[in-house]
């Protein structure tokens, strides 16, 4: 197949064990990842990525869909298919399950208690997958649901992927778009784990709650499109006034 406008890498050594609709599902990804295409752009239609790949339409839409499931992409009746923006509520039902009891979900106002370069302990080192004493964000923010503390969070992002970040004027409440926007990282899969625990004297004090009050505090690991580890979260949440939501669609 002859050279096209996207690199023609379908069928190369890395790829070319993948079936057809897989690879064009990657290389597609990694288009996004080159920012070839960027949040909010719209795609060509199914029928120049398939002259373009050298494949049926059938294939291309089998890709499309895969990745408009995964979020990566985003569809809009009657215009076409667009790279996904991690804004608006979608990113909300997604990204934060913490709920007010009796409310619908909403974004909680964030406060930004400090942001440092520090070098990596063993422990973070291991979560972010860098070498100990290697330059990391650590961003802690206080969050406030309906004028209540709600939440704490201490961030922990691999400096070499947000080189600059202390430079910036305003750390905004999204920062999954702002990671996109301003660092050309999409966050692709989190994981979550889940586990309740007492609030020691600061957290307590953050949250002006009793010292010993139960807390949900999750641990999430966030990778980018192309698999890489970019941050590390711990956030305690109080469990009094709210509760965890998951939606499965």
């Amino acid at each position: 197949m002859a050279d096209t406008e996207f690199g023609n890498k379908l069928g190369t050594s890395g790829l070319a064990f993948l079936p057809l609709y897989k690879q064009v599902e990657k290389h597609v990804t990694q288009l996004i990842v080159e920012q070839r295409w960027k949040p909010g752009d719209m795609l060509p239609s199914e029928f120049q990525l398939a002259s373009e790949f050298g494949v049926s339409q059938g294939t291309v839409r089998k890709a499309l869909n895969t990745l408009t499931d995964e979020k990566v992409l985003t569809r809009k009746q009657g215009l076409g298919t667009f790279v996904a923006e991690h804004t608006g509520m979608p990113a909300l039902y997604r990204f934060f399950p913490l709920v007010a009891d009796n409310h619908s979900p909403e974004l909680p106002i964030s406060e930004v208690l400090s942001l440092t370069i520090e070098p990596a302990n063993k422990s973070i080192a291991k979560e972010l997958d860098v070498k100990a004493k290697t330059k990391v964000v650590v961003l802690k923010r206080r969050r406030t649901l309906n004028g209540e503390y709600c939440l704490l969070e201490d961030i922990y992002l691999p400096y070499s992927a947000f080189t600059g970040i202390e430079n910036e004027p305003e750390i905004p409440h999204t920062l999954y778009h702002f990671y996109q926007t301003n660092f050309n990282l999409t966050v692709h899969k989190t994981e979550d784990k889940i586990k309740a625990i007492l609030a020691d004297e600061a957290d307590a004090d953050l949250l002006a709650i009793e010292h010993g009050s139960p807390l949900l505090m999750f641990t999430r690991s966030t990778k980018s499109l192309n698999d890489q580890i970019i941050e590390y979260r711990i956030t305690r949440c109080r469990s009094d006034h709210y509760h965890y939501l998951v939606n499965f669609d």
